[in-house]
């Protein structure tokens, strides 16, 4: 039985109150919450095992090692890669793109293709732009509707034999959209070409089997599952990250160092140099585990019963308008017409809701509906409907003072 008070109970900031009210936090699609557990193993990292890890031949160092490798391990569970060394340790999403880009540079030319969508984070669109410019290939745009969907009639039209990589996020950050990743998937093989899905949205709501989706790169962060921040996860298909150049040079990413030329270490240490975030890498196995333990079959009933009911009690509110109406997870971005997004996120903060407002990192879209901005609540599964009430309550509110 899913108990969502048990659940809170085990996320100490929940219980705290926010400008003399009890917090309602309703920003998780920027990071979540972590529960005591995670928040109990950073400091246990600390207080036994500190030391730096694959280096030292004396104990801590190789307790440290372990725990980093064993959380390695849940984490090639977790998404069913099939080689322990196809699950690379990043500092977060940003970083595992910006290395998959970089190493694109040795295979992309002039005249090639690379495909995003409209629907992008601005980190799933910038690295590539920067690729683009620094070999002479060429942005490919995927469009979307006024329902916030790709047209994948378009993404079939726009992939051709230049088509190199195509990079799309499984969940929209802005709109809570959900790509249909595999049908993409199919067709960008199809057309000769590789794939990277941005999972940074979607790894909270849903467990990526990245064997059965058969992407050839999958990107998450830490901090939105629980985990902490500055660590994250690069999958790549063996062949794939075999075939790319280091990312960085330093440390740990060697097997043989001499002034006249340096050979580097085998995956996953390939992509791993210098001293990483340890304590990070550990925890995040730890909030995994977490996860499981809580079920992504309850957290997805919960999120789908919020979104709906939130939906619901939003649209009573005369003038407000969502954005993104296509299938979609705990997400409901909107605005109050002749109202900036901003002053509506001001006032329900003084009300102790946390919700974000602006272009959310996805300027784009937010071009394409002709806005400046929108207010976003992302759910997550230890919300309540009564906490819904409190944040429509407050919304009425400042609609009324801004009106």
């Amino acid at each position: 039985m899913f108990d969502v008070q048990k659940i809170r109970a085990q996320f100490p900031i929940l219980s705290q109150t926010v400008n003399g009210k009890p917090l309602v936090y309703f920003d998780n699609g920027a990071t979540s919450q972590k529960p005591k557990v995670v928040i109990d193993a950073i400091e246990k990292y600390y207080q036994e095992i500190n030391a730096n890890i694959h280096r030292g031949v004396h104990t801590l160092s190789q307790l440290a090692t372990d725990a980093y490798e064993i959380s390695r391990a849940k984490i090639q569970d977790h998404i069913n890669a099939e080689h322990l060394h196809e699950v690379i340790f990043t500092s977060g999403t940003t970083h595992g793109i910006n290395l998959v880009a970089n190493g694109f540079a040795s295979i992309v030319t002039k005249g090639d293709e690379v495909m995003v969508s409209a629907l992008e984070h601005h980190s799933n669109i910038v690295p590539w732009q920067m690729l683009c410019e620094r070999t002479g290939a060429k942005l490919v745009v995927i469009p979307m509707d006024e329902n916030g969907e790709l047209i994948l009639s378009e993404f079939d039209r726009l992939l051709s034999d230049k088509t190199r990589i195509v990079a799309v996020n499984h969940i929209s950050n802005a709109l809570g959209i959900i790509n249909p990743i595999r049908y993409m998937i199919d067709k960008a093989h199809q057309a000769g070409a590789a794939i990277l899905i941005d999972g940074a949205q979607a790894t909270p709501h849903l467990k990526p089997d990245v064997q059965a989706l058969d992407c050839d790169f999958y990107v998450f962060s830490g901090h939105k599952i629980c985990g902490p921040t500055g660590v994250g996860i690069l999958y790549g298909k063996e062949a794939w990250l075999n075939k790319l150049p280091p990312y960085q040079g330093g440390g740990e990413m060697i097997k043989e160092v001499t002034f006249e030329k340096t050979t580097y270490a085998e995956l996953p240490h390939k992509f791993e140099a210098g001293t990483p975030n340890i304590a990070g890498g550990i925890v995040l196995g730890t909030a995994i585990d977490f996860l499981n333990e809580v079920g992504f079959d309850a957290i997805q009933k919960q999120e789908k019963e919020l979104l709906q009911y939130g939906t619901a009690k939003l649209s009573e509110i005369e003038g407000l308008t969502i954005y993104g109406t296509g299938e979609k997870t705990s997400v409901i971005s909107f605005n109050i017409e002749g109202i900036h997004p901003y002053d509506i996120g001001t006032i329900v903060d003084k009300l102790g809701v946390a919700v974000r407002t602006g272009h959310h990192c996805a300027q784009p879209i937010m071009n394409y509906f002709n806005i400046p901005g929108t207010i976003r609540a992302s759910f997550a599964f230890y919300n309540t409907k009564e906490e819904i009430d409190i944040f429509v309550e407050a919304v009425q509110k400042a609609k009324m003072m801004l009106s």
